[in-house]
């Protein structure tokens, strides 16, 4: 491709989609290109795990190429490279969740998002990087190793969904999916410029876990490098499922929605929790950007500290935590030999479901029932609720997580990601907006959470912030980093 041409993943998806459309370009050329990025750069970030060989990809990607030529489209994602979290199975691609235990195993399925995203058309070129069961929001594991921060290689990645954010800030995929339970797609999008959202638990089925009414902690999202591209992911990726008791009904489509205006929009700017949370120095700072970008939208933005008891907010979140992961971590602890390769963060979350009583989990779902009812009274008030998308800057990538914030010992491995819990408890949408870059040159961002079910006006109003933020040209928000080789 002569260098003075853009490389096709530096476009947006749906600007690369309506080319390969067009015919300006063809999936064969897109996938070539691709496969040339990702062998120079994937290396030194190991964001992408499992790829499937070039010959496949590049005789899959001709094939698309001859059903567009007769006339036959996919859908919008038709010959676009993609690549799955390692913790979503993608039929005939190998699935470890980051796990020893699981490094052999090759999906004989797909989940439902994923087989919504292989029917509107898009080639499932591997996986992306994940912790070890999800756990820790910091993407390391003993099967692939880290992937590596997208603007410096020393630092962590975030996680859980850290290799797709890194894939994404580098231009190795278009777009990518990710999922959130404790800061899993918030925490990777703030550590590598970009967008991702979490939305509202039941509108992405996950049918086939180990409990289908339990288990509400986690959603799955979208990530992308425009809040555009995200909602057309979204839109893809959310539906009805009949297998998924939970599932809530289609939204109207995202992907065709507006930018909303900030005109008389009220935001509630919770900060730290009014000294609650220890924060790293230069942490609120930059996040403070989003807040100047939000007031020039026309916003109101108000100081707001919770009139909550955090501690007991803790305290909910840690118990139907372990509850919640001791489904799967369970049976896994119980054989020895399993066990032995468990890693400290599940091995945390089994030891703490062991001292758990059925009293501690009836006084936990009380606290969360009394948190989304406090909610829901604030946004009486205001239209959305911001906070910082994670405590610290991305740390040193060979620290197996932060122990310590401004001088505070974390008590846990998951201490350090505590200002996510409070939407994640909800059940909330939130996106993850950028808001650009620190003294330290690392990117970081903020947490845009709506009202419950406001997927739609939520996705619209990141997408005012995003034109906002970009013509006050704040650097650091579109993943855009400099890389080594020329390859960008």
């Amino acid at each position: 491709m002569p260098s003075s041409e853009i490389h096709p993943l530096d476009l947006a998806a749906t600007d690369l989609s309506r080319k390969i459309h067009l015919s300006d370009i063809s999936c064969v050329e897109v996938m070539q290109a691709a496969l040339e990025r990702i062998a120079s750069v994937n290396p030194a970030h190991n964001a992408l795990v499992s790829l499937r060989t070039p010959e496949e990809l590049l005789r899959e990607a001709q094939g698309l190429d001859d059903e567009l030529a007769a006339g036959t489209s996919r859908g919008w994602l038709h010959g676009m490279p993609l690549a799955i979290k390692d913790l979503s199975q993608a039929k005939g691609l190998p699935c470890t969740w980051g796990s020893l235990i699981y490094k052999d195993h090759v999906s004989e399925q797909d989940d439902p998002h994923v087989a919504r995203i292989r029917a509107a058309g898009a080639i499932l070129i591997g996986k992306t990087n994940t912790p070890e069961m999800g756990l820790g929001s910091h993407t390391t594991n003993k099967v692939f190793g880290p992937a590596r921060n997208a603007f410096d290689t020393s630092r962590s990645a975030g996680g859980s969904s850290g290799g797709a954010a890194v894939a994404l800030s580098l231009g190795l995929v278009p777009v990518a999916d990710g999922s959130d339970m404790m800061g899993s797609l918030r925490n990777p999008a703030a550590f590598n410029g970009i967008y991702g959202f979490r939305p509202s638990y039941g509108r992405i089925a996950s049918p086939g876990s180990a409990d289908l009414y339990f288990s509400q902690l986690a959603s799955t999202g979208p990530m992308g490098r425009t809040v555009r591209d995200m909602a057309a992911l979204y839109e893809t990726m959310a539906g009805y499922d009949g297998f998924d008791p939970l599932a809530l009904d289609d939204e109207p489509p995202a992907s065709d929605f507006q930018p909303s205006l900030g005109d008389g929009v009220t935001i509630g700017w919770m900060g730290d929790l009014g000294g609650y949370l220890p924060m790293e120095n230069g942490v609120l700072e930059t996040c403070s950007c989003s807040l100047e970008i939000m007031r020039g939208m026309g916003c109101a933005v108000e100081d707001v500290v919770p009139d909550f008891d955090f501690a007991d907010l803790w305290f909910s979140w840690t118990t139907l935590r372990s509850f919640s992961t001791h489904f799967n971590l369970g049976p896994l602890s119980a054989d020895p030999e399993k066990r032995q390769l468990l890693g400290a963060q599940a091995l945390w979350e089994v030891e703490n479901r062991s001292k758990l009583s059925v009293d501690d989990l009836e006084r936990a779902t009380r606290i969360r029932s009394r948190w989304f009812e406090y909610l829901a009274r604030l946004y009486e008030k205001f239209d959305y609720l911001v906070l910082p998308s994670a405590q610290v800057f991305a740390f040193d990538v060979d620290t197996a997580w932060p122990t310590e914030i401004a001088g505070r010992t974390m008590d846990t491995y998951h201490r350090w990601m505590e200002v996510v819990i409070g939407p994640s408890l909800a059940g909330l949408p939130v996106a993850a907006l950028p808001s650009g870059l620190g003294s330290n040159g690392l990117p970081h961002g903020v947490q845009l959470i709506g009202k419950a079910r406001s997927d739609r006006s939520t996705l619209a109003f990141a997408a005012a912030y995003e034109r906002a933020i970009l013509a006050a040209g704040v650097p650091g928000v579109q993943g855009k980093v400099p890389l080594s080789g020329g390859a960008r």
